[in-house]
């Protein structure tokens, strides 16, 4: 293996959060590592990174007929279902949790809610990306 004996502990606590804490500390989990292993490399721990893909997640719900992302409390209280996605930024499925909470989800409304929390983890890779390129 590329990390050898070198072990990596993430432990990610939201501070402050209104919804949405389970996907936000897999975003901020998957930074922290990206650093940990750009600190690795840069000082010569490593000598190539052995991270095969990023992961971005995002909340997901249903109230009525409508689609929501990132509920905050009061949506997620009152939700007819709820979902937590977590793509890999080379298209893959890492894992789909979700919940009829009030009433089922009916087949259409799945995938409507897949497509929006896919296309929104697109942009939350991008932005992760950013912040890891813009720390030394």
């Amino acid at each position: 293996t590329l990390l050898n004996e070198i072990l990596i502990n993430i432990d990610c606590d939201v501070l402050l959060a209104d919804g949405g804490t389970r996907t936000t500390a897999i975003n901020g989990s998957w930074i922290a590592l990206s650093l940990a292993i750009k600190k690795l490399i840069k000082n010569k721990l490593l000598f190539r990174n052995p991270i095969r893909y990023g992961l971005s997640a995002i909340s997901c719900g249903m109230i009525g007929n409508s689609i929501l992302l990132d509920l905050d409390y009061k949506e997620d209280s009152n939700a007819d279902a709820d979902a937590n996605f977590v793509f890999a930024n080379n298209g893959g499925v890492v894992e789909v949790q979700c919940t009829g909470e009030q009433n089922y989800i009916v087949h259409e409304k799945f995938i409507e809610m897949y497509k929006l929390a896919r296309e929104a983890t697109k942009e939350i890779y991008k932005l992760q990306i950013e912040s890891i390129e813009q720390t030394n």
